[in-house]
């Protein structure tokens, strides 16, 4: 293969359309706006959701709901996550949570679900514990400890 040979992929390449060239262009006259009217015109931008000046959609469309700013974001986690990440004997508190990965973030707290089955005991440090976990944590011989 040579320098001169160099050929770009078939169909790879292709030719930019020169519109407003005469009728055997294709694109003559009206360039491919059709005739007159707000689209034909240079500089022609219509925001997305303009309905041409009727009451938008998003606007005749009731509103709905609201956003508790007190609201407290508590971040969950089962007692089987516990058994899997501790040892027996382990103190689980948020700190531990997240470090292990059980817990992404603490948020405003965590709170223990009592999903699944606990066979170590451990003494868990929460926000929060459902009165399931709380059972299965103690059945076990572990201590809940509400932070």
């Amino acid at each position: 293969m040579k320098l001169h040979e160099l050929a770009p992929a078939e169909g790879s390449k292709k030719a930019r359309t020169r519109v407003g060239r005469g009728i055997s262009a294709g694109q003559g006259k009206t360039s491919g706006r059709g005739h007159k009217g707000q689209k034909a015109r240079s500089g022609c931008h219509i925001r997305p959701g303009f309905e041409g000046g009727q009451m938008p959609l998003q606007r005749r469309l009731p509103k709905r709901g609201f956003n508790n700013i007190f609201a407290k974001e508590i971040a969950t986690c089962n007692v089987s996550d516990l058994e899997k990440k501790f040892e027996a004997g382990a103190v689980v508190d948020v700190n531990a949570l997240v470090e292990s990965g059980v817990v992404k973030k603490a948020l405003d707290g965590v709170k223990i679900l009592g999903n699944g089955e606990l066979t170590k005991a451990l003494t868990v440090k929460a926000n929060a514990f459902s009165q399931s976990a709380v059972e299965k944590i103690e059945a076990a011989g572990g201590k809940a400890e509400v932070m």
